[in-house]
C-alpha cells in the first residue's frame, strides 16, 4: 500500500494547520536554543535570541518572498496582490537569508555589538534551521528534482518506504533532493560545532564558514531540481556552471530548466564561497578578525557608579578592560 502523507496536520475549524508550518516552526525553535546555549559562554541574555529570532523571521519572510518575486516578476507584474499571498508558494532560501541578514545586522549594531560576533553564535542554528525546514518541503512533495526510477530510490539509495512513497508524485517518482541537502547540512552542522572550539578559528569564520559549506551543497543540488529560478546568460557563463557541475553527471542527470540556461542558485552560490573567502581572507590580513573565544562586550555596556575610592579604583580597571575589549569586538 502506497500511503501518502497529508500535508495538513489538523484542523481548528476553519483554521488548517500545515505539516509545514509546524517543521518550521520546530526548525527556528531549535535553533534559537543552540544560539542560547552558545550564548551562555559569553554571558549574553537569553532574551537577547529571542529579540533576534522575532527580527529575523519577518525578515526572513520578506526576504524569501522579494527574491521570489524579482526573478519571476513576469507571473506577477498583472496581479501585485498576488505579491503578498504567500500561502499560494513562492519563497526561496537565498532570499530569506539575505533577509534575515539584513535585519539581523541592524538589530545587533543596535544593541551596541559586533555583527560578525553574534553570526558566528547563530550560525550552527541556520544550518539546523535548514536541516529540519527542509522536511516541511518533503511534506509538501516540492522543491524535488527530477524523475528517477523507483528502483533507483529503494535499491540504490535504500531509502525507506515513507519517503519512497512521498516521492510519487501522479505515479512518477523524484529525486528526494530535500534529503540530499538535509543530510549535507547535518554534516554540516558537524563541521560547524567542530570549527568553533578550533583555537585558529576567529571572528566571521564560523558565519562564513557556513555560507561555503551551503552553497557548495546547494550547487550541486540545485542541478538536479526541476523548479529552479533561472535567467537566460552568456553561453560562457552556461558553459561554466556546466563544467563545474559536470563530476555529477557520473551517477546523477541533470534536472530540466523551464527557461534561461543558468541557475539563478548555483551562479549565487559561487559568488557567496568567493566573497565568503575573500572576507575571511581579507578580515585576518586586516587584523580586524579576533579570536572565536574572546570576550563579546556590547559598546553599550553600562559603566558601573562610582561611590567610595575602593569602588573608583574597581571601575577604573573595569573600564579600560572593556575599552579594549569593545575595540577587538567592534571589527
Amino acid at each position: 500500500m502506497n500511503l501518502v502523507l497529508n500535508p495538513l496536520a489538523f484542523s481548528l475549524g476553519s483554521i488548517n494547520v500545515h505539516w509545514y508550518g509546524i517543521i518550521l516552526g520546530t526548525a527556528a525553535l531549535i535553533g534559537l536554543l543552540l544560539a542560547i546555549q552558545e550564548g551562555k559562554r559569553f554571558h549574553i541574555n537569553p532574551d537577547f535570541f529571542m529579540d533576534l529570532l522575532l527580527i529575523a523571521v519577518p525578515s526572513a519572510i520578506v526576504g524569501a518572498r522579494a527574491y521570489y518575486v524579482i526573478f519571476k516578476w513576469e507571473d506577477y507584474r498583472n496581479n501585485l496582490a498576488e505579491i503578498f499571498m504567500v500561502w499560494h508558494g513562492g519563497i526561496a532560501i537565498y532570499g530569506a537569508l539575505i533577509g534575515s541578514i539584513i535585519g539581523v545586522y541592524f538589530y545587533v549594531r543596535a544593541k551596541g555589538y559586533s555583527f560578525w560576533r553574534i553570526a558566528d553564535l547563530v550560525a550552527p542554528g541556520l544550518i539546523v534551521g535548514q536541516i529540519i525546514g527542509r522536511w516541511g518541503n518533503f511534506m509538501n512533495q516540492e522543491a524535488h528534482g527530477g524523475i528517477v526510477d523507483e528502483s533507483f530510490l529503494r535499491n540504490t539509495l535504500h531509502l525507506p518506504n515513507f519517503i519512497v512513497n512521498q516521492m510519487n508524485i501522479d505515479g512518477i517518482f523524484y529525486h528526494p533532493t530535500f534529503l540530499y541537502e538535509s543530510v549535507w547540512n547535518l554534516l554540516g552542522l558537524f563541521l560547524l560545532l567542530w570549527l568553533r572550539r578550533r583555537p585558529f578559528l576567529r571572528s566571521g569564520e564560523l558565519f562564513m564558514s557556513y555560507f561555503i559549506w551551503y552553497s557548495i551543497g546547494r550547487f550541486f543540488i540545485e542541478g538536479l531540481r526541476t523548479d529552479s529560478l533561472t535567467f537566460s546568460g552568456p553561453a560562457w557563463l552556461a558553459s561554466l556552471m556546466n563544467g563545474l557541475w559536470s563530476p555529477m553527471k557520473v551517477l546523477f542527470t541533470a534536472g530540466s530548466m523551464d527557461k534561461g540556461n543558468v541557475r539563478i542558485s548555483q551562479l549565487l552560490s559561487i559568488l557567496i564561497i568567493l566573497a565568503a573567502i575573500y572576507l575571511i581572507y581579507y578580515r585576518r590580513k586586516s587584523g580586524s578578525a579576533v579570536p572565536y573565544s574572546a570576550p563579546i562586550i556590547s559598546s553599550k555596556a553600562v559603566i558601573p557608579v562610582v561611590e567610595t575610592k575602593q569602588d573608583e579604583e574597581v571601575a577604573e580597571v573595569n573600564v579600560i578592560e572593556a575599552a579594549g575589549k569593545e575595540v577587538e569586538t567592534n571589527d
